[in-house]
Order: C-alpha cells, then structure tokens, then sequence
C-alpha cells in the first residue's frame, strides 16, 4: 500500500471538513481531505447560517460565492413561522428572527442548501495549495501511536493506500468510522419516532403561501404529535420545497400516501412533484468527549439531532474554527501543551447544553402546549396562549449565546461554566464572542483582527501594551495590536484592553494594569 504524508488528515469532505481544511489551510498547515462523495450530496439540508458563520465564511474567503449562490433573494427575506394545526390556520407568528441579534456579529446571515455550501468550500479549498482532497475515498481504518496516526483509505475500486499524518479529525457524520476506531462514547435520547425527509417540486404550494411576505421556512404544531414538529422549508423562491416530519413506525416509500399528508398538514389541495423520500430516526446524540489522543471528532461526528432551529452545520461550523486554530498553533510550536485539550473541554459542553436547554427544551415546551391548550376546549384561553408564545420567541433567539466561560484558556470571569445559554452583549467579557465596533478609520474592527491574537488598546496604558507585545514575543505567540481612542461606540466594550483569540472570542479584558501579561499569555494558549 501507498502512503501519503500531510500534518492533518480530515475524514469526512462535507461543510465542516471542508471548513476546517480551509481553516488549517489558510495558517499554513498541509492537510488532506478524504470524501466518499465525488459530488456533493443533492439533499437540500443545513440551509439557516447563522451570523456568526457568514463571520466564518468571510474569514475563509468564500462569503462572496455562498452569497452568490444563495437562491433565495435579499430582498424575499429569510426569516420563519409557527402555525397551529394546519399551516394556513388563523394560528401563527413569526420564529427564529435571526435579525433580533444581528448588531452583535460582523455580518448578516444566509440561506442556501448544503450542497451549494460544500460547492462553494470545495471551490476555496481548491485555491489554497496546503489542502488535498481526495474525493471518491472511503476511510477504512484509524489508528494512532506516539509519533501519528494512519488512516488505511479505499478508492471506488478497491485500491488501498495508507495515510501518515500527525492528526486526524472525523468529520465523518453520525456512524462516525474516526469516533468508533477512537473508543469515543455518546451519550443519547432517542425519542422513537421515524422521521421522513421529503423533497418536491410545487408551484402551487408557492401560491398558496405567497401572503406569507419573507418566510422561508415554516413549522406546524399539532396535538396528535406531541410535541414534534411538521417542518417546511424553501429551497428556492419558486417550486422547491423540503419537509420533515414524523411518521408511523413501518412507513416506507411505497407505503404511505405522502402527497396526501403534505395536503393535510398545510390545509388545502396542491400539486406535489417528489424528487426525494428518505427516513431517519429522530435522536440526540453527543459524544461525551471530542478527542482521544491524536484523534478529533467535530460536526456530527461529535453531535447528532433533529433539524431543529439550524443548530447542526452552525456549531460544526464552530467546532471546526474552535479545532483549526489550536492544531495550528500546536504544529507551529506556539501552543503551550494544554491547548489541544481545550477543544472537547470547550466545545462539546457548548453542544450538551444546546441539545438540554434548546433543542430538547423546544419538544418539551410544544408537548406542554399542546396538552394545555386546545382551541376546540377554550378558545380563549388558547388563543391568550398562544399570543404568549408569540411574545417570547425574540428571547429565545436572544438566549442563544453559546460561550466558554469556564474555559480554561479564559482569563477572568471564575465561577463560569460554558454552555449555549447566555446574554448578548457589546460588553468585551471574558469567553464570550466579541461584538462589532466601528474604529476612528471607519473601519469595522473584524476588519483589523489579525490571524492570531489580536490586543485592541483603547486609551490604554502604553507600558501595558508593550508589555504584551513583549510576552507575546517571548512566547512566540503572534499577537497584532489595533490602537485607536475608547470614544465613540467603542466604549461600549467597556474594557481599555481586549485580547481577542485566534477565532474571535475575548480571551482576556480589563481597565486595569496588566501585571503579569507573560501568565496571560500562557493561559491564553493552554499553559
């Protein structure tokens, strides 16, 4: 067998894979990407990006082309909606309004199908001569030992061949080969109900939600589900469509009237063309730690659940810039030996908390719901209800904040515990991601961060910055100082000195003099 050499190795080629190798690729770190898949996968899954991954995107260089290639317009709007019963009910608001917490991130979120994400990354990874893709091979083995790890790698026609590198993350989705090969347990819920993934062609369906202005996805609550949700999505502004929902156990495609269940759910007759019909099972699962030894799992391969509110490819996404930046720094020998290990420490408490306190706390809350209130039992009290709920979604969207306050690598804010559950703020506060601010420039201040670290001084004591910068350079640690005054909004960060990591959360803020920056520095990178 053949073998062939990179820093990293990366099984599992979709929108996080690829991210990281493009992470990886732009610090100058050689990887290798295998893809089982030579095409992306047609299925029109992962759509909502968040904010906070279009500031991923922007840094990668492929916020152009996923724009581009976005077939819903600017101006259609790509917000979502709730409804009772049936989608064209009287019983509906508007949910997951992204919008509510857009002055917190640099930039605005999108909406697009997987697969031309994973195009758009592919395009970008094929720009950066530090990545190599293999695309049509399947990882067969994993194995590590002191000096790296092998990953033992088949092509569509059965040639083998081993790779040699010091790392290897499984990207590899929720029957993760790198997670087995690595003994990393889950921990679960299933939830026993078989779900279905339709996708379909209906211009009808289009006209029947046209006074629906600047909805792209639309979820519907009824009683005999107990709790889940009947799901509909865009995939364009015209004829495409997706739908998730549970169905009885034993259905299969030729077995279940599908058209007929999708005219139940929305309330009227429409024509309905199926271009796809799959089932999976409705569970949440996460791994109860995102490394052993030299082996990493992030995206699905580390967490699994059901489509609820765009949490899967957005904290992959997470994951892989959490994960990138501290395997550069490890293999560029500026990470102190710790750092590597903050990744599951960080990253997998963020999941477990999103999967508690938002995605399980979301069934819950419907099933509860759903039980107390019945229109056809009291109509008013349900509809005093409803409006309830409808006057809470802006603090669901606000509360999702995930952060590291109780980071090891954080300096400050002791007692904390990292989770998803947090409070936007323009605030620099230890752990948490740092908000935007315009500079005397003009410019946006995530316009300056640097690759590194980055020390925005505010008025601040030059002795403390140049002490910094002294440590910074004892340490090896690449550190790019922005100065400019604390007027303007620039006070709202209420701190004269933020230290902004490698992947944009604070890691260190204060008004007050620095008097040890060398313990700084070596918290801050794993010491």
């Amino acid at each position: 067998m053949e073998q062939q050499a990179a820093d990293v190795v990366i099984v599992g080629g979709g929108p996080v894979g690829m991210g990281l190798a493009i992470e990886l690729g732009q610090r100058g770190v050689n990887c290798l990407v295998i893809e089982r898949h030579v095409n992306p996968q047609p299925i029109p899954k992962g759509q909502n990006l968040t904010q906070r991954t279009m500031e991923h995107f922007h840094v990668w260089g492929v916020e152009e082309a996923v724009r581009a290639a976005s077939p819903i317009p600017v101006d259609f709007g790509i917000g979502g909606l709730v409804a009772y019963g049936t989608l064209l009910s009287p019983y509906h608001y508007d949910w997951y309004q992204r919008v509510i917490v857009r002055p917190y991130y640099f930039r605005d979120n999108e909406r697009l199908p997987q697969y031309e994400t994973e195009a758009a990354l592919r395009a970008r990874a094929a720009e950066l001569p530090q990545i190599a893709t293999l695309y049509g091979w399947t990882a067969q083995e994993v194995t590590q030992d002191a000096a790296g790890v092998t990953v033992t790698i088949a092509s569509a026609d059965g040639a083998l061949r081993d790779v040699r590198a010091q790392y290897a993350v499984g990207c590899d989705g929720a029957r993760s080969l790198v997670r087995e090969e690595a003994g990393i347990t889950q921990t679960s819920s299933d939830h026993e109900s078989r779900m279905a993934l339709l996708v379909f062609r209906s211009k009808q369906l289009n006209e029947l939600l046209a006074h629906f202005k600047g909805k792209s996805f639309f979820n519907v609550l009824h009683p005999e589900l107990d709790g889940y949700w009947r799901f509909f999505g865009r995939v364009d502004t015209g004829e495409n469509w997706f739908f998730h929902a549970p169905v009885p156990v034993g259905t299969t495609r030729d077995n279940f009237d599908f058209h007929a269940y999708l005219e139940q759910v929305v309330g009227a007759p429409f024509d309905c063309a199926f271009q796809h019909i799959g089932f999976w099972d409705l569970r949440v699962a996460v791994a109860d730690r995102y490394d052993a030894g030299r082996l990493f799992i992030a995206g699905d391969a580390a967490h699994s659940h059901p489509p609820y509110g765009g949490y899967g490819i957005n904290t992959g996404l997470e994951d892989a810039r959490n994960l990138g930046w501290k395997l550069a720094a490890t293999l560029q020998g500026w990470a102190a030996p710790g750092l590597l290990e903050t990744y599951s420490a960080e990253r997998q408490p963020v999941f477990a908390s999103t999967a508690r306190d938002f995605i399980e706390s979301f069934i819950a809350e419907d099933r509860a719901f759903l039980r107390a209130h019945d229109p056809a039992r009291d109509r008013d009290d349900f509809e005093r209800a409803w409006a309830g709920r409808a006057s809470a979604v802006g603090g669901e969207v606000q509360s999702f904040e995930p952060n590291y306050e109780g980071s090891p690598l954080i300096v400050g804010g002791a007692g904390g515990a990292t989770g998803a559950v947090g409070a936007h703020s323009f605030k620099a506060r230890a752990g948490h991601h740092l908000a935007p601010q315009t500079l005397s420039s003009g410019r946006n201040v995530f316009e300056e961060l640097g690759a590194g670290f980055t020390l925005l001084a505010f008025d601040a004591d030059e002795r403390d910055v140049a002490a910094i910068e002294a440590a910074a350079r004892s340490g090896g640690v690449p550190l790019k100082v922005v100065r400019d005054s604390f007027a303007d909004g620039r006070s709202a960060y209420e701190a004269n000195l933020i230290l902004v990591r490698p992947d944009h959360f604070v890691a260190f803020a204060t008004n007050a003099t620095v008097s040890d920056p060398t313990a700084i520095l070596g918290t801050v990178t794993g010491a």
